[in-house]
């Protein structure tokens, strides 16, 4: 039998053998009973700053519990995914995109013996990787490759987040093929799990492999120009690669994962009359802190303790205004980056290897928008919105990638920056000191000054006037929504499955590696 115990205390320098004590303990048998012990979730208990520890939950093969009426200690059988029985359908299905929602979209397929035909605009991760770095010296961007579009999808060069706030079981489905795909074996029970920049190249990659070892194709630099629609259901695409002509591939079952921005494949589906509509994000900037400083903030005198690594944070607060500020995609020992994707546009993001260990944290501190900050009707209102502040921020920074940026006290006071303090920006490839007002919506700067303040309340340090903000930050998610019914189908065209980010249903690696899995699900059945 196997038992699960919630709630186990673990202090930070604690053992594997403390851990399978404290289980016998709890469990009211001798530690030698336990055939084996594997932690389930381990998350860090820093309420109390004089006490910082690890909250275990474990699963203890066992015969016996002597505690049944203990309700932190449940019976569990272990975790196995399912494939939907289904059979084999009449034209191989395909995806568009492979980012997390097309990579797990086109497993299932490939597990499901459906050889799926993938089509990625961008590279695969080995290019992209070269890509993204000549933009990043350089400021030559590739519009079809870059932190946005490739292999592995604008994760890829992100801290590798894992947590989500998603109870799907599929959720364990993608942390174990990730973690046979080479990924670190502690995101299966880290409380919030990362793989990092650094480790996402190479898994990505073996699970292309794996795809194409089971009978799928992956086409990169391939783009979609034309979704073939005949009586309201999908026949199949019209792709173009490099300077070939283009050409048809059929089928009746089309997954879109496109990512979210995709705009030019938005532009596409309004043409095409595919029910869309618009949907709120965010937009604001990174802010940059020295890693030391929220280390101390959240860990006290525990600070630095090998256990712990580099402390994060994730904060939100609601204005009188209406509006909502919070921090996201917080990236421990990171770096800011460039993530433009169209020519003239500048764009941030920020990302982190796996041993989080630079200097900085840096995380977005966005402010919500929605249809009536929009100033249109059009579906497509929030991707011109979009557009403009980076527009703005391009020219800010000399209309050459480098961005705008502005210390903390500055911004809060105000004026503009004429110099950079004691936090050196990571940002490549350059930055431009200045006011980031002149391309920031005033409401939305005055909002991000007031979350700064109140922020401060909650993590000390926060408001540090020699920390760095760096504009801007507009791709936290899809600013349309693919409309689809419950079988994941669009609501215009059979046989079309919107999905992941782009499509508006997902909001990070698991959420949209989670929503491929189901919209695969529903293509076998």
């Amino acid at each position: 039998m196997i038992y699960r115990i919630t709630e186990i205390s673990l202090p930070l320098d604690g053992t594997q053998e403390d851990l399978l004590a404290l289980a016998a303990k709890r469990l009211k048998v001798p530690p030698e009973s336990i055939r084996s012990l594997k932690l389930y979730k381990k998350s860090v208990d820093a309420r109390k700053k004089e006490d910082v520890h690890f909250i275990c939950t474990v699963d203890a093969e066992c015969d016996r519990n002597n505690r049944p009426q203990d309700k932190k200690i449940t019976a569990v059988q272990p975790y196995h995914y399912e494939l939907p029985a289904g059979k084999k359908l009449p034209a191989r299905p395909v995806v568009v995109g492979f980012g997390p929602a097309g990579l797990f979209a086109a497993l299932i397929l490939a597990q499901a013996g459906q050889r799926p035909i993938v089509f990625e605009r961008g590279s695969a991760v080995e290019k992209r990787q070269e890509e993204v770095s000549t933009f990043w010296r350089t400021g030559k961007l590739n519009p079809n490759c870059n932190v946005q579009f490739g292999e592995g999808g604008a994760g890829t060069f992100s801290d590798g987040k894992l947590n989500t706030g998603t109870k799907d079981s599929r959720s364990r489905k993608v942390l174990e093929e990730f973690v046979a795909a080479g990924a670190p074996e502690e995101i299966l029970y880290m409380a919030k799990p990362h793989i990092g920049t650094d480790k996402l190249p190479s898994t990505v990659k073996n699970i292309r492999e794996k795809i194409i070892f089971l009978g799928g194709e992956v086409h990169f630099n391939t783009t979609v120009q034309n979704l073939l629609i005949t009586d309201g259901k999908i026949t199949g695409v019209e792709v173009k690669s490099g300077n070939a002509s283009s050409y048809r591939v059929e089928s009746q079952h089309v997954i879109l994962a496109i990512g979210h921005s995709a705009r030019d494949t938005f532009e596409l589906l309004r043409s095409l009359k595919i029910p869309m509509e618009q949907k709120a994000f965010s937009v604001g900037a990174r802010i940059e802190h020295p890693q030391k400083l929220i280390d101390v903030s959240q860990y006290g005198k525990f600070a630095g303790h090998p256990a712990l690594g580099a402390a994060d944070y994730k904060l939100a607060v609601h204005l009188p205004n209406g509006r909502g500020v919070y921090t996201f995609c917080m990236c421990p020992g990171g770096s800011v980056v460039a993530a433009a994707s169209e020519p003239g546009r500048l764009v941030t993001n920020g990302m982190s290897n796996f041993a989080r260990d630079g200097q900085n944290a840096n995380s977005a501190l966005l402010v919500g928008v929605g249809p009536e900050d929009f100033g249109s009707e059009d579906v497509l209102a929030g991707v011109v919105l979009q557009r403009r502040l980076e527009e703005s921020a391009f020219r800010l920074g000399g209309e050459n990638y480098f961005a705008p940026v502005q210390r903390v006290e500055d911004f809060l006071k105000r004026r503009a920056s004429k110099s950079i303090g004691e936090v050196t920006p990571t940002y490549l490839p350059g930055v431009t000191p200045c006011n980031l007002d002149d391309c920031l919506p005033q409401e939305i700067a005055d909002s991000m000054r007031q979350g700064i303040v109140m922020m401060n309340a909650r993590l000390r340090g926060f408001s540090y006037p020699d920390a760095l903000l760096t504009g801007v930050e507009t791709r936290s998610s899809s600013p349309v929504r693919i409309l689809r019914g419950t079988t994941c189908e669009s609501v215009g065209v059979t046989g079309l499955y919107p999905c992941g980010e782009g499509a508006g249903y997902a909001g990070g690696i698991i959420s949209a590696a989670v929503d491929g899995i189901r919209c695969a699900e529903q293509v076998l059945s």
